[in-house]
């Protein structure tokens, strides 16, 4: 209960600008103001009770507290460390970027790129801090989150061993903006230790709230050097890294000075003219600060004294540390991957830019309701969340091969907090998707899931390349105009997990959730049927009612017990006693708390309604229903149903085996017909909407829990 009220908090917060970049969420609820005054106010420097300078907040493992590696650090502050301690001095640089001993160069290289734009690097490392004016031990930073920004507060003590910055820290030994922003970042993911191992664009995308694109460098589009010369005027951020075969090649150092499974950013391209030719190079950067390229246009290399003084001035050989030149094709020979997160969502394929348009969805996968595993698994595959787009306006300029005219669209499925899991043993899982046209014909079915038979035997349009354990799988596509319902979905059907799903395209593109609607239409017995005589009703109702001819919650419950637990094609362990008092509350006209006659015969024609619906839907014979069927048997009960609240049914009325006998099955039916009943009661304009005091929300709470 308290999980879905913050969900809808959040939801309600979303909707008022929460979560931009002028309004970003305070990360734990640490207001970076209100910390740092009450600090100035009591003389004290802060001291984070989030993330304490402790043993866990360096990890689990590797990093955990009996680990060698842990052994002998000390936290201290910059002031501790040296005299004069600088947030940032003349401006934040590539060279404030140096790795420590941890495994995260991925991180690394990414705020390397980001030290080029500086509008994005400031939002990222807001400069009204240092540790003169205001200095209180504490620090902020924003992160992009899934849709949202992020500010994350943190305290300056930093871990150090023999004296000296342990993980990332700057050339420049007075300068400690890399640093606690590093420590930010690791606080937001729970430990130092789950930086290590990840892709460069995950820090693109977390500094930037960008989406990101990949090029196998072994098939690289003609017109490469283009987009990257493109995407680097545009501010966007690029990574590198060389392939590795064996986890033994990790971090291996080439004859040419080349690190393979290293992410390196990508700073800068230039067309020069060498022995009367044009030569394209590429400027690379190694997070290491050192460890540089020995090849051809490396620092000494003699292609230098080749071409123009003044442009051998101007690209400045003699290249910061770690940072060095080579020529595109040695870097297309070299490399084996190059990533690119677009920042402005510039087109990166055609020289005129032009913004895309975004719609994001937040969705989760759970077990027994909305976590259908892929194609290979049809019984459930139709239960993933569905999204539905509808593209109209075709691009304006069509790429080369394309035969008819399309719209592009960037698909991006990314699941969330999987590396603040991973102290828990919880790794990514393999995600993907499939895109899928829809026919004329179901062009207006919004309101309910696609079902299993649209499915079965129809190929998709388009589909992520496969389906991998990464954060984020994302891809261009180019389709035809016309409406789509993409499906995410995890590799394996029954993994929990939680995703946001992002569909930039270069026209305006109309998105909505499928299934975003709760409808509730139970089936009522007809007048004839409660007035026919059934004289076993009758004697079964006469056994157990009270002298007043009415039957009350503990007399309900012995006489349905009795009927049912009889039959040998269901599972029944009886039912509940809130059950019966429910149904007593959804049946009883005149609130007497008990049921007369026909009042009872209506419940029982209830009831044998739903029997038939679970019979049906139980294809196996078990004598119960699996919890994705659960979808099926309540469309055919009159349901419809968003998958929010098909995931909350599967946690609260199945089994840890995700089955659901019958007696759970009537005691959901009960439920839903209840609060809908009562909502129609309550929505008197008709209008979907109903707002309760808080007294009248309680009354209406103890109602339906009789």
């Amino acid at each position: 209960m308290a999980a879905l009220a913050a969900r809808v908090t959040r939801q309600r917060a979303a909707t008022e600008g929460l979560g931009s970049s002028q309004k970003a969420v305070r990360y734990l609820g640490q207001d970076f103001e209100t910390l740092r005054q009450q600090c100035l106010d009591s003389g004290l420097l802060f001291k984070d009770p989030e993330f304490p300078a402790c043993p866990s907040a360096l990890g689990y493992k590797d990093l955990g507290p009996c680990s060698p590696r842990t052994q002998g650090v000390v936290w201290k502050r910059p002031m501790e460390l040296c005299p004069s301690p600088q947030f940032i001095v003349g401006g934040a640089t590539r060279t404030d970027i140096c790795q420590g001993a941890l495994g995260d160069c991925w991180l690394l290289a990414a705020i390397a790129s980001l030290t080029l734009n500086r509008e994005l690097l400031y939002r990222v490392v807001p400069r009204d801090q240092s540790f003169q004016e205001n200095y209180a031990g504490i620090f902020r930073f924003q992160f992009w989150q899934y849709g949202e920004w992020v500010e994350v507060v943190v305290d300056d003590r930093l871990p150090t061993k023999n004296g000296k910055l342990l993980f990332l820290h700057s050339e420049e030994g007075s300068e400690f903006w890399s640093a606690l922003l590093e420590k930010a970042y690791a606080k937001l993911n729970g430990s130092y230790e789950a930086l290590t191992g990840g892709s460069t664009v995950e820090g693109f995308e977390d500094f930037t709230g960008g989406i990101s694109e990949f090029y196998n460098l072994k098939k690289p589009p003609a017109s490469l050097f283009q987009i990257i010369q493109k995407a680097l005027r545009s501010g966007s951020l690029l990574a590198c890294s060389i392939d590795i075969s064996s986890a033994a090649e990790t971090e291996a150092i080439t004859s040419q000075k080349l690190v393979k499974g290293h992410a390196y950013s990508v700073t800068g391209v230039e067309e020069v003219d060498f022995r009367g030719c044009p030569e394209r190079l590429i400027r690379l950067r190694n997070p290491w600060g050192e460890v540089e390229w020995k090849g051809a246009w490396s620092d000494d290399a003699p292609e230098w004294n080749y071409i123009d003084p003044r442009q051998k001035e101007q690209l400045g050989k003699k290249a910061e540390d770690g940072e060095f030149w080579m020529s595109f094709s040695d870097f297309l020979r070299q490399f084996s991957r190059l990533e690119i997160c677009n920042l402005s969502l510039d087109s990166l394929s055609s020289e005129e830019a032009h913004k895309w348009s975004l719609v994001l969805f937040n969705g989760r996968w759970t077990r027994g309701s909305t976590a259908g595993g892929c194609q290979n698994y049809p019984a459930t595959y139709w239960t993933n969340p569905q999204f539905k787009i509808h593209l109209d306006e075709v691009d304006d300029h069509q790429e080369e091969g394309v035969s008819e005219p399309c719209c592009t669209v960037l698909l991006g499925l990314m699941q969330k907090n999987r590396r603040r899991q991973k102290r828990m043993g919880q790794g990514m899982l393999s995600i993907g998707y499939a895109v899928y046209k829809i026919p004329k014909e179901l062009e207006s079915h919004t309101d309910a899931h696609l079902g299993r038979d649209f499915f079965l035997g129809r190929p998709p349009a388009a589909r992520s390349s496969t389906y991998v354990n990464l954060r984020e799988v994302s891809a261009r596509v180019q389709l035809p105009p016309g409406e789509y319902v993409v499906v995410p979905a995890t590799f394996e059907p029954f993994q929990d997990g939680d995703f946001c799903l992002r569909v930039f395209s270069e026209k305006k593109a109309k998105a909505l959730e499928i299934g975003d609607v709760v409808v509730g239409n139970p089936h009522e017995p007809r007048p004839s049927e409660v007035e026919q005589e059934d004289g076993q009703l009758r004697s079964l109702f006469e056994k157990f009612a009270g002298k007043d001819s009415e039957i009350r919650a503990n007399e309900l419950r012995t006489a349905l017990n009795e009927v049912f637990s009889k039959r040998t094609d269901i599972k029944f362990d009886g039912f509940d006693i809130n059950t019966c008092r429910e149904m007593i509350s959804l049946m009883d006209s005149n609130g007497t708390g008990s049921l007369e006659l026909v009042e009872f015969k209506t419940l029982w024609l209830k009831i044998r309604k739903y029997l038939d619906i679970f019979r049906e839907t139980d294809h196996n014979h078990s004598g119960t229903i699996d919890a994705h069927e659960m979808r099926t048997a309540l469309k055919k009960a009159g349901f419809t149903l968003s998958d929010q609240v098909q995931q909350t049914i599967a946690m609260r009325y199945a089994c840890s085996k995700l089955t659901m006998d019958f007696d759970s099955f009537i005691a959901c039916m009960i439920r839903l017909e209840t609060l809908f009943k009562l909502f129609r009661l309550l929505d008197k304009d008709q209008n979907g909407i109903v707002q309760l005091s808080l007294a009248e929300e309680a009354e209406w709470t103890q109602t339906e829990a009789k």
